[in-house]
């Protein structure tokens, strides 16, 4: 493999635990993935899979209480977890750029957008004021916020909400990163807005070739904009492959059991509910070993529960931590039948 072929993000092997000793939880178990170049990758599975701390761990910006205990985190093959915190602010700077799941939570209520953009890219990039506002007008604009002179004026709460996530898309590529973080980016949105800001993604990796880590419950949003898929449940990836590869031949139950999930626009039959995923919710279990899905699969063993997590094959680089992928994918094949 060139370096150009390299993946420009490898996170592998990471534990991200909270508290110690006998109180110690551990949130995010052996997680491994990857992006490359111009690639969109995106992460998804419920509320409390780890999705968010395994990207905050990019960014070396884990919640207080918590800490990486173990794993590599490479960008560039440059390896994250051993720079010192003022080398970290210059990856923070000029490498990765993040956008948060709510724009207004992140953008200062008091303070008039241009003050925002503008002193970002004066602390970032060392520009004149003059040549900060150009480049703020420059950034807006790309950004799709019309009249974007007058928007520097205006305070948050006077944008709507997708105009708010358009300025923080604007600030991530402010320093023109290589890797742009998107934790959940359209979740606050209206579906056609939400729309928006996903073409505008895709749209922003295809001009500058950037990569996009992309966070998300939702298998739709992940459907319409990602080259590759992460399924993340209980701390563990338990599938990852192509869109084509997890969307056309899920592999692990949970992943099923998403799809299955996910609301049909066309007239259902009488009579059709959409099932639902059985069992006790996520984190209501405590996790002692083997697959963390267990307690809610329909399709569980005994050996389930003991059996460590390990991704293999199904065909390729489409992987499933799911040891009885092949006679669990019958039996939802029966029960999605038997529903519908």
């Amino acid at each position: 493999m060139t370096e150009q072929d390299a993946p420009l993000l490898r996170i592998e092997n990471l534990e991200i635990g909270f508290g110690n000793g006998a109180g110690r939880h551990t949130a995010v178990h052996d997680v491994s993935l990857t992006v490359n170049p111009a690639e969109i990758v995106g992460l998804v599975g419920e509320s409390g899979s780890g999705k968010s701390l395994t990207c905050r761990s990019v960014l070396r910006l884990i919640p207080v209480g918590g800490r990486i205990t173990s794993g590599d985190v490479r960008l560039g093959g440059q390896e994250l977890l051993d720079l010192s915190a003022k080398e970290m602010r210059e990856v923070r700077a000029h490498q990765v750029g993040m956008v948060f799941q709510d724009p207004f939570t992140s953008l200062n209520p008091t303070l008039r957008i241009g003050t925002q953009v503008i002193e970002t890219l004066r602390a970032n990039g060392g520009l004149s004021r003059e040549a900060a506002r150009r480049r703020a007008v420059e950034l807006l604009t790309q950004v799709e916020i019309p009249l974007p002179e007058e928007r520097l004026r205006a305070y948050p709460h006077e944008l709507s909400g997708g105009m708010r996530q358009r300025v923080m898309i604007a600030l991530a590529m402010a320093a023109d990163p290589q890797l742009l973080i998107a934790d959940e980016p359209t979740t606050a949105l209206d579906v056609s807005t939400q729309a928006q800001v996903l073409a505008l993604l895709r749209r922003i990796r295809d001009e500058r070739g950037m990569s996009i880590l992309l966070v998300s419950h939702d298998f739709g949003v992940v459907a319409a904009i990602c080259d590759r898929v992460v399924v993340m449940y209980g701390g563990f990836v338990v599938e990852s492959g192509s869109i084509e590869q997890v969307y056309g031949a899920p592999a692990h139950p949970y992943t099923r059991a998403l799809l299955n999930a996910v609301p049909d626009l066309t007239l259902p039959p009488p009579g059709y509910r959409r099932p639902a995923i059985p069992g006790p919710p996520l984190g209501s279990v405590p996790y002692e070993a083997g697959c963390p899905f267990a307690p809610r699969c329909r399709f569980a063993r005994d050996a389930c529960g003991s059996v460590p997590m390990s991704l293999e094959p199904v065909a390729g680089d489409h992987l499933t931590a799911c040891p009885f992928a092949d006679d669990a994918g019958a039996g939802v094949a029966a029960v999605v039948q038997e529903v519908s």
